[in-house]
């Protein structure tokens, strides 16, 4: 007499569905900006943008001269923590030459970019 086995079949393995990779969530960019005072040349502004930003001098000219006129003028838009940075750069800020009509430091502000 012949015996039959009954074999057991596995059903084939569920395929995986990937699941999409979050992202890290980009943090929006702030704004620096330079704020006007009455204690600072164009000369100045102009270096500083020059050595704290690497702004040409012909684009740093343009910045002091709305700055001059409009009170302020957004020097940078970057990440946070580099326009608190440059931020602390400008307030702390010292001259490659001295500028007798210049007295202290300029001002500036960080917000965000709406």
């Amino acid at each position: 007499m012949e015996t039959i086995r009954s074999a057991t079949i596995a059903p084939p393995p569920k395929r995986q569905v990937a699941q999409p990779r979050m992202l890290p969530q980009q943090e929006p960019p702030w704004h620096v900006i330079l704020l006007n005072d009455d204690h600072h040349t164009f000369r100045y502004v102009v270096e500083m943008l020059e050595d704290i930003f690497g702004h040409s001098v012909e684009v740093g000219f343009q910045m002091a001269s709305e700055v001059h006129e409009a009170g302020r003028v957004i020097v940078a838009t970057v990440h946070k923590e580099l326009a608190e940075l440059r931020q602390e750069q400008i307030h702390e800020y010292q001259p490659r030459q001295p500028y007798p009509d210049c007295k202290g430091q300029m001002k500036s502000v960080i917000e965000r970019s709406e």
